[in-house]
């Protein structure tokens, strides 16, 4: 008979064995439904879902397997196993005791979580996003399910989480690559890369291990603004090596030395006086720049767009996307440049100028505008020409244009210069009047009698109006025998006079009257000195515009040309 004391010693003594939190071996008795029944030698068995298994053999009961012993009983007084957490206790305990910071492990990466990734490398290691690759990570989907090496950066046994990298792998075997590259990369070979960065200078290309730098002007033998018009992150493509610094380690890459330069035969192919077409790809203020061919670009400079029109922007007259004819005007292959004009397709009508508009011969026109030192005329559409102040009439000194004509009005004058070459065509209009002073001499000899209107008054004298647009001058001391302080006490404006003719002088434009000659007898009559005082050369008078200038100068509204500017005048032509 069995001594039930000692039974029960050696039942508490086997459970003795069973710890919650440790992993122990059981046999399964049977698989039902989706459970498995296993039986670990306790007072009861465990059930496990089939679905943590994925070594259960075709005829599975009688299998021993490992299972974690999470309770002795539950509130149904069953033990509570687990073959997932044996399998990951497994793993942990073969992280820590065979594996340490440092070392290499497999694994897959099965979740995306913030931060990073869920790498299973027996168990769950945590992997920083920035630590899959030595670029950033665009689309972390990709790489889901997929088995890489990792470095273990870090094992907290308190807390049982492993930090793992693949970019630490991925930097070494670069620097590897690196040092094989650069001890066999030569000047002028060709590599294949791919595209890393994309700068405003510039992309970075990653020749297997080592970058490279392919700046803008090595892309293409055409114009770019940036970059990424023709090159995109993760684009493969073949570069030629241009320069290699191997202390620093830098390489410069060339995309269009891997091409046919277009520049080699430029000038048999463009040819001086040629005609071309072509599409403007390039606005600057002072040109367009005309694409001829993929690679090839001419530039029209803004002289060169219209023989009439004084164009400031090209941009006033061209737009991005123009087809344009042209005519080569030079071409430098040394300096890859191409010069171009667009008013050489049309005829230049300054070259018929001359024999259209000889000198001396009479034109008609309008006033188109002013500067300060004349008027602009136009002849026909393209053509102007000028009318200096000076050439505006005979009898008055003209300091503005708007004095004697308006914009607008139809005016004959005279052909007076032509600089087919400057495109300039100097008029005349006095020239087109008859010159008031031509037979002054006959109309008015010395000694003669004129009645006349006091047309101003100045400190020196009164001038006098004989005719239309002639005037003398009778000087202070030619007014009265008696002395006379001030003009103005004896002269008004309007005033009809007599006075007698002392002095003509037709080249300086000057007339002298005496009121007290014209008292005198005509026999009696004869020039004295005194009736020429501040009439002779260099003396108070130089002429009568000039006397009326400063007479009256200050009297005069003054004409500020505040708005009228170089561009005014640019903007006539």
């Amino acid at each position: 008979m069995v001594d039930e004391a000692a039974m029960e010693a050696m039942y508490d003594e086997t459970l003795k064995n069973f710890i919650e939190g440790s992993i122990v071996t059981g046999k399964i008795l049977s698989v039902y439904d989706g459970d498995v029944l296993i039986d670990i030698g306790y007072k009861s068995e465990g059930i496990v879902s089939v679905q943590e298994f994925t070594d259960l053999e075709e005829e599975p009961v009688g299998q021993e397997v490992e299972v974690f012993l999470e309770k002795l009983e539950d509130d149904h007084g069953m033990i509570v196993l687990s073959k997932r957490r044996a399998v990951q206790q497994r793993a942990w305990d073969y992280v820590v005791n065979e594996c340490e910071e440092g070392s290499l492990v497999e694994g897959t990466i099965k979740n995306i979580v913030k931060g990073g990734f869920i790498v299973d490398v027996g168990v769950d290691a945590f992997l920083p996003g920035s630590q899959l690759d030595v670029v950033p990570v665009r689309n972390p989907d990709e790489h889901m399910g997929k088995t890489y090496q990792f470095r273990i950066l870090k094992i907290n046994l308190e807390r049982k989480n492993i930090v793992v990298s693949r970019r630490e792998l991925i930097e070494e075997s670069r620097r590897e690559s690196r040092r094989k590259i650069l001890a066999e990369i030569q000047v002028g070979q060709l590599r294949s890369g791919a595209v890393k960065n994309i700068t405003d200078f510039g992309a970075f290309i990653d020749l297997d291990g080592i970058d490279g730098l392919l700046h803008v002007t090595d892309m293409t033998w055409g114009r770019i603004n940036h970059p990424s018009e023709i090159l995109k992150v993760g684009d493969e493509v073949e570069v030629m090596i241009l320069e290699v610094d191997l202390e620093k380690e830098r390489i410069s890459l060339g995309l269009k030395q891997t091409q046919d330069n277009p520049w080699e035969d430029i000038e048999s192919r463009y040819p001086i006086g040629g005609r071309v077409r072509g599409k403007v790809v390039n606005l600057a203020p002072y040109g367009a720049f005309v694409e001829l061919e993929q690679g090839i670009e001419g530039l029209v400079h803004v002289s060169e767009m219209s023989w009439t029109k004084r164009i400031q922007r090209a941009a006033d007259v061209l737009a991005v996307g123009d087809e344009v004819d042209a005519v080569i005007l030079s071409v430098s292959t040394e300096d890859k440049k191409i010069s171009l004009g667009m008013r050489q397709i049309e005829d230049n009508p300054w070259e018929v100028v001359a024999g259209k508009y000889p000198i001396g011969s009479l034109v008609t026109g309008k006033i188109r505008n002013f500067t300060t030192y004349g008027a602009f005329v136009e002849l026909e559409e393209g053509v102007d020409g000028m009318i200096h102040v000076s050439d505006m009439s005979w009898t008055r000194k003209v300091n503005h244009p708007s004095e004697v004509l308006q914009k607008g009005d139809e005016v004959e004058t005279i052909v007076l210069e032509i600089d087919a070459t400057s495109q300039r065509i100097s008029l005349g209009l006095k020239q087109a009047q008859n010159d008031p002073w031509a037979g002054i001499v006959d109309r008015y000899p010395v000694g003669k009698k004129i009645n006349g209107i006091v047309t101003k008054i100045s400190s020196f004298g009164a001038f006098v109006e004989i005719e239309e647009g002639i005037d003398g001058l009778v000087h202070i001391s030619q007014i009265s025998d008696e002395h006379i302080e001030r003009v103005s006490d004896i002269l008004k404006v309007g005033d009809t006079i007599e006075a007698r003719i002392v002095k003509v002088d037709p080249v300086e434009h000057r007339i002298g009257l005496s009121i007290k000659a014209a008292k005198v007898e005509d026999d009696e009559f004869e020039v004295e000195e005194g009736m020429l005082e501040g009439l002779q050369p260099g003396g108070e008078l130089v002429n009568l515009a000039g006397a009326f200038d400063s007479a009256f100068g200050d009297q005069l509204e003054e004409w500020h040309p505040g708005e009228t500017t170089k561009k005014d005048e640019e903007e006539s032509e």
